[in-house]
């Protein structure tokens, strides 16, 4: 059974950091696809980042791109998110996604494994 478990999440100010850390079991290997999104309330949810299973290709949202990094370990089956420069309208539910078949991508439709969220909340 796939598990997704997100960590790393709380409250900081803006221009603060967090680093957010999503780690998966139940398969042998390492997804191929590991992706950030996240839901403001009121708000659909959106892609923030996207890497593949080498590390060697990276997605970013253009409200993210320069601030956020993403990275994985593949023998930890762990992808994380440092964000940096923290803003307000950051604040959301964090979600880890992942997917063993498909290649990486910025479309949720892509990923079959979800996280069960996380909250960051950006303070002004």
């Amino acid at each position: 059974q796939v598990q997704l478990v997100e960590s790393g999440g709380g409250l900081v100010q803006a221009g603060g950091s967090l680093r957010l850390s999503c780690a998966a079991s139940g398969r042998t290997f390492s997804p191929a696809a590991m992706g950030w999104f996240r839901q403001a309330p009121g708000k659909e949810r959106e892609f923030v980042a996207a890497i593949n299973r080498s590390g060697l290709r990276t997605y970013y949202s253009d409200s993210v791109k320069g601030r956020f990094t993403i990275s994985r370990d593949n023998a930890e089956k762990t992808v994380y998110l440092q964000m940096n420069g923290l803003k307000p309208e950051d604040t959301a539910v964090y979600y880890c996604a992942a997917d063993w078949d498909q290649g990486v991508s910025a479309s949720s439709t892509t990923y079959n494994y979800w996280g069960q969220g996380i909250q960051v909340t950006v303070s002004s």
